[in-house]
């Protein structure tokens, strides 16, 4: 699955929701301890990087190796579809393991 953009670990116990009132598309999702970038509905507008304050959005293609970890366990997060059609009609989601457990 390809990504787009990627949240990484400095939006755990942060979630400035920024980015959320950027995105065109509604492509972020809240869970309890960061928020997650869906892949399929990021159009790679590039809208919520610049306003993250943590900088913890960085674009896939240019991503540090820190951030692998994150953009995999989004990946896994919205493999299936029970996590579609915008963030902010979905409510909060289930944060992956890697997270949960930091």
């Amino acid at each position: 699955m390809l990504m787009t953009f990627v949240i990484g670990a400095p939006c755990i116990d942060v979630m400035d929701r920024s980015c959320i009132e950027e995105c065109p598309v509604d492509a972020i999702y809240e869970g309890t301890r960061m928020l997650y970038i869906h892949p399929l509905e990021c159009i790679d507008c590039g809208a919520c990087d610049p306003v993250c304050p943590t900088e913890a959005i960085v674009p896939d293609r240019r991503m540090p190796d820190a951030f692998i970890p994150f953009r995999d366990a989004a990946r896994d997060l919205f493999k299936d579809e029970e996590y579609s059609g915008g963030g902010s009609t979905i409510g909060p989601v289930l944060d992956p393991p890697l997270v949960a457990q930091l």
